[in-house]
């Protein structure tokens, strides 16, 4: 009991906690100040002492605010945790807590009003909730203000419904009894407020609670109030414009159904354009929060009536001329993204076919367009004339202007498609023709006068690559010429470069086009700049791949570049790179990809072996990696079609450096890099070359089983599943006796991994883990027979149990992909359409065997695989789980639905004391057996959900309030 001569006594450990929260205390004092407050939090005793905090005007504003929130999440979560009785003097409290703050601060009186809200939605007896609190907070200007942000928040939080527990039924009932029986009500009180005073008509509040209200009470009843004046007319005091802006917008998306939305359209849209002149008042005064706003305005409107647009482009013509103006007074181009989307929807009707007039008759605004985002797309000229530094130091600006620039290039591309990408492209060559009149004879090396109105231009061609066809030949023919003359200046190299790797398709159809190109392109190589470096491995990439046929005959021209180049590039660069000559190489005749592919896999693995002989820390490491990784890049292009009975070259090849691969990989045992890309080389030879790896099984198995059992790491069975995957019993060209090799092969990896996840915990193998469950997974899909009825089956399944302790999402979604795969074998259709019995043959349907070995694994794991997926759930699984989780406990109850409902039990039977009421759980287990009594078992799945989510909610989320805290201090302080 608190100390009456000082109630603080009662809650001094919750502020001293707090107070840790908010010092600069260590990292585990702040860790147990956490744990304390978020315990506190679930606590009976919060009830109590939040109240007492709240009453206590010596406590500092952010335990206050604490306090309102920890009651918030009370009444949420925790109202089972008071008697019936109790919940109206609860309310009563409640109403008493918001006299006492009606004044402030508004952050605690906000959490209050929530409260009540919440509590509002549950306390069904409560018939007359706004009258009680409009006598409660009675009619001061503070009162007026306190009765806004309830009557906001209350539709939110009854839209929010779902976190509370109540079923749907009740939940509908009661929405109807709070808002639609209320909406008149409220529209009335509304407009009362703001016909009181100037003041409130230009309070920010009363448009938020309009905007929110627009949920129940239709928009034509407040277009046709005078709070459509208002609203307008709150548009030019700054203290309520962005509430009106809101508010507006909130209408005009209500008015998305044009043909519903008539009436409210034609009262709209004249006082919206009557705004027009706001968009230069925002340019001349430089206010860039009128500027943003007002284009809001103008774009959200075209956005909910771009069908109407469409149709009658005449009409709303004017509409599309404010977006387009508010886009050309932009300078400081912080405006302009609001209008990105609008211009996307509305291309998407101009270029239907029934809208082809309104096309033709916005075409010419398109076309504006097109000259302010290029015009947009300029750098900045530096004000202290640094050209290193753009942006005087300022990176999250230049980051953002990158971005930005990005989108804009997206808008361009919509204009492509309206006006055609001639029309497009045609503007940005007279763009570059233009700068090359004025200022080429002024270029003086890198020094280039006004190179940013040469780089905008270049910019949009790159943007818009992707819409021209290959056989576009009025511009391209003319501009691709003159881009290879652009200066040496590094943007502007940079983006000319870039600009060639967009068009590469269109190259390989004009040959007499690609000399100049690829050594525009190869000049870039030996840039200072490493943007340029970069963006010449890129062109460089595209040019082999889609010119790999005109390239064919320059095979060792392009082995002396390759050589020249490849160690000065960063591994990325050189990934690209070598992509461009593997294209080359796979293009070559079958007659010659072995010697093609030696001529340039030979120097690669020569490096790999002499750098992995002096690699000693982990930087040589990568290096050995990296180089590795171009390995695989061949292997993944260079794929030659042979017929099966002939020898494949590629193949050929990998039977030379397997053994240098596996030698790498004994050595290496402890190098995670080194291990990935051996056994990417190794996955890649089976991919690509399939049944014709054959000769290479024996000495491949052995150095994958080698090799997981020396390192322990999880990139070895993730080679395995691809042996798995191309030698299974049926697969084209595969014998028997090498199908039930490669089954022993599996059974011998997960017979090592039993052993490994019994010595180590599973916390020390989630790669591990997730691997060999991917594996697994395949092993039972591709070998059913021999995998289900074998003696790995149940070691399988109580592995898995063992990986579902984790809390990490990728191990926890393969271990359930492989139950739910293990599963689906318990039923008398198979999962796989083509099953193979033990000897290779197609079978009709799940043979008895294979459903009976699922459930007699079941018999001993049931309770617990239920108990792991229930609890995982309501726990320690990542929501992502929860659709492979529940669907595993459909699946069970489908199979055995008895004893699944049995399992449940046990599992309930066995939460933490006091979380859960027996009524609750009754409840659920009176839901399961009446679903399954009426043969909807996937009605139970729904059940499930909805009770580990609620279960989760209340006892294992944590609760608002404490990840707020500093932003509290700034708040309060602010």
């Amino acid at each position: 009991m608190a100390d009456k001569a000082n109630p603080a006594s009662g809650y001094a450990p919750i502020l001293s906690a707090l107070a840790t929260m908010q010092s600069n205390a260590g990292k585990e004092e702040k860790t147990n100040a956490h744990e304390f407050l978020e315990k506190f939090q679930k606590s009976l005793e919060a009830w109590n002492t939040t109240h007492a905090i709240l009453q206590d005007s010596a406590v500092p504003a952010e335990a206050r605010l604490f306090a309102a929130t920890t009651l918030k999440g009370k009444i949420t979560y925790d109202l089972h945790q008071l008697p019936a009785d109790a919940l109206t003097p609860l309310r009563d409290s409640l109403l008493s807590l918001l006299q006492l703050y009606i004044s402030g601060p508004r952050p605690v009186r906000t959490q209050l009003c929530v409260c009540l809200a919440i509590l509002a939605i549950q306390l069904t007896t409560w018939k007359d909730v706004l009258r009680t609190v409009g006598s409660a907070v009675g009619s001061s200007s503070d009162g007026g203000d306190c009765l806004l942000d309830f009557l906001r928040i209350l539709p939110e939080e009854v839209t929010e419904g779902r976190k509370i527990n109540l079923s749907e039924e009740e939940l509908a009932d009661r929405t109807k009894e709070l808002l639609e029986d209320n909406a008149a009500q409220v529209l009335n009180l509304l407009v009362s407020y703001a016909q009181s005073s100037t003041q409130a008509a230009h309070n920010p509040h009363l448009y938020s609670c309009i905007a929110s209200w627009l949920r129940e009470i239709p928009t034509i009843d407040v277009v046709n109030s005078p709070l459509l004046n208002e609203i307008i007319d709150a548009l030019q005091d700054s203290d309520s414009f962005d509430a009106a802006v809101d508010c507006l917008c909130t209408m005009f998306r209500d008015t998305r159904d044009v043909d519903e939305s008539q009436s409210v359209i034609r009262i709209l849209y004249p006082r919206i354009i009557k705004l027009r002149p706001m968009i230069a008042e925002a340019a001349s005064t430089e206010d860039n929060d009128l500027m943003k706003g007002i284009t809001r305005l103008f774009a959200e409107a075209g956005e909910a009536w771009v069908v109407l647009i469409a149709r009658m482009p005449e009409d709303f013509r004017e509409l599309v001329e404010c977006v387009l103006e508010c886009c050309v007074r932009d300078k400081d181009r912080e405006a302009i993204s609001v209008t990105f989307i609008f211009w996307y929807e509305l291309k998407q009707s101009l270029t239907l076919e029934k809208y082809m007039p309104a096309r033709a008759a916005l075409a010419d605004l398109y076309s504006k367009l097109v000259d302010v985002m290029i015009k947009h797309l300029e750098f900045p000229t530096p004000e202290n004339g640094n050209e290193k530094d753009l942006f005087d130091g300022d990176r999250e600006a230049e980051d953002k202007f990158r971005s930005f620039r990005h989108n804009m290039g997206d808008v361009l591309k919509d204009c492509c498609e309206v006006i055609g990408v001639t029309q497009c492209l045609m503007k940005s060559f007279a763009l570059i023709q233009s700068w090359g009149q004025k200022y080429a004879s002024q270029v003086s090396g890198t020094t280039v006068p006004h190179w940013q109105e040469l780089e905008a231009p270049l910019f949009s061609l790159r943007a818009m690559g992707r819409m021209v066809s290959p056989e576009e030949d009025t511009v391209l023919p003319q501009v691709i010429p003159l881009l290879t003359t652009v200066p040496d200046h590094e943007k502007l190299k940079f983006q000319a470069i870039m600009a060639l790797a967009r068009y590469t398709e269109w190259t390989s159809q004009h040959p007499e086009t690609l000399e100049a190109q690829l050594n525009y392109v190869i000049s870039g190589f030996s840039h200072s700049s490493q943007e340029v470096v970069q963006a010449a491995a890129l062109a460089f990439k595209f040019l082999g791949t889609d010119c790999h046929s005109l390239l064919g005959d320059h095979v060792p021209q392009l082995h002396s570049f390759y050589e020249s180049v490849i160690d000065k590039l960063k591994s990325t660069s050189q990934e690209e790179v070598t992509e461009g000559v593997a294209a080359v190489v796979a293009a070559q005749p079958v007659g010659k990809v072995y010697e093609t592919m030696k001529m340039f896999c030979d120097p690669v693995m020569r490096r790999v072996v002499a750098l992995a002989a002096q690699a000693t820390d982990e930087s040589a490491e990568k290096t050995v990696a990296d180089y590795l990784g171009l390995m695989t890049v061949f292997f993944d292009w260079v794929q030659p079609y042979v017929s099966p009975s002939e020898e494949n070259p590629a193949v050929k090849y990998c039977q030379e450096v397997l053994p240098a691969l596996s030698q790498i990989a004994k050595h290496f045992t402890r190098s995670m890099p080194i291990l990935e890309r051996v056994c990417k080389c190794w996955r890649s030879m089976v991919i690509s070359y399939r049944t014709a790896t054959a000769p290479l099984l024996p000495t491949l198995a052995t150095s994958i089983a080698e090799g997981f059992e020396a390192s322990r790491q999880g990139c070895f069975l993730w080679a395995t599943d691809a042996v798995i995957r191309e030698f299974s019993y049926g697969a084209e060209f595969v014998d028997e006796a090498t199908s039930d090799n490669v089954y022993r092969f599996f059974a011998q990896q997960a017979t090592v991994f039993f052993r490994i996840l019994a010595e180590l915990q599973p916390v020390e193998l989630p790669d591990v883990i997730e691997d060999f469950f991917r594996l697994a997974s395949d092993a039972v899909r591709f070998y059913p027979q021999k995998a289900l009825t074998s003696n790995l089956a149940l070691p399988m399944v109580n592995a898995s149990l063992t990986a579902l302790t984790l809390q990490s999402l990728e191990p926890i979604q393969a271990t359930l992909h492989f139950l739910r795969d293990f599963l689906d074998f318990g039923f008398e259709q198979p999962p796989i359409s083509n099953f193979n019995g033990p000897n290779g043959e197609p079978t009709a349907g799940n043979p008895p065997e294979v459903q009976a070995a699922v459930r007699q694994v079941l018999g001993s794991t049931g309770q617990e695989l239920v108990h792991r997926v229930l609890t995982g759930m309501m726990f320690s699984f990542p929501e992502d789980c929860f659709p492979d989780a529940s669907g595993i406990l459909l699946s069970l109850f489908n199979l055995v639905p008895q004893a699944a409902a049995q399992w449940v039990q046990g599992t309930l039977q066995a939460l933490p004391a006091g979380t859960l009421k027996p009524a609750e759980a009754n409840k659920l287990m009176k839901g399961i057996s009446d679903k399954l009594q009426q043969n909807e078992a996937r009605k139970v799945r729904v059940l499930l959900q909805d009770f580990t989510n609620s279960y989760r909610r209340r006892n294992v989320a944590p609760r608002e309030g404490l990840g707020r805290l500093e932003a509290a201090r700034f708040k309060f302080s602010g």
